[in-house]
């Protein structure tokens, strides 16, 4: 009896996947090949993105070595570069073609090549804070001391990677604003800070014991 049972069971079995296989066999075969050229399509897609960094890396790395002709042409190779590549290698080239540009004493032209990056809203935003950062250095001395803090207020943030050398770029500032007691607390906050870089700390303890002097 129980034989009879199992037969019957397993005829309903097959009776109800042969009926879900008439009805959804289509979909299922879909699905199937669907799943294989989906792993198939990502495999390809990734070594596609692999190629093309190696391609874009190499393209930067060609155009930095143009600077060897001379930091004009390093300028505007890296320019070239930066005006078809992806954000985050634009970048790299733009940050490379500021340091050209500073040390041709160009530091108001290099100031502006930061400000692109920092506006440019593909970039990852820790590139866009270091580029804030190393344009209001280029401008520490000429521009508005108000309008470079406020530009750095953001970065002095603690979760902020750039924190410290934003906090010391903000005293100088108030330095220069004639603002010795707030640029005297920035400095001691910054001394004291055990998670600061030893250099900033250093130059902060140095700076408050200065000023507290005076």
């Amino acid at each position: 009896m129980s034989d009879i049972f199992r037969e019957v069971d397993e005829d309903l079995r097959r009776d109800r996947a042969e009926h879900v296989f008439k009805q959804y066999g289509g979909y299922m075969i879909a699905a199937a090949v669907a799943v294989v050229v989906g792993t198939g399509g990502y495999t390809a897609w990734r070594n596609w993105q692999q190629n093309k960094q190696q391609q874009d890396t190499a393209a930067l790395v060609a155009a930095i070595s143009q600077t060897q002709q001379g930091p004009e042409k390093g300028v505007e190779a890296l320019a070239a570069y930066a005006g078809g590549a992806e954000a985050r290698m634009a970048a790299l080239a733009q940050f490379n073609a500021a340091a050209l540009l500073i040390r041709q004493g160009k530091t108001a032209d290099a100031a502006t090549v930061y400000d692109g990056v920092a506006a440019n809203g593909s970039v990852d935003p820790a590139y866009r804070d270091l580029a804030t950062l190393l344009g209001a250095m280029q401008r520490v001395e000429t521009g508005d001391p108000a309008q470079l803090t406020a530009k750095l207020a953001p970065l002095t943030a603690e979760t902020n990677p750039w924190r410290f050398s934003a906090r010391e770029l903000t005293a100088v500032l108030a330095l220069r604003g004639g603002d010795t007691a707030k640029a005297r607390g920035l400095f001691q906050q910054l001394a004291d800070d055990a998670l600061a870089p030893a250099g900033v700390r250093s130059r902060a303890a140095d700076l408050a014991s200065l000023y507290g002097k005076t």
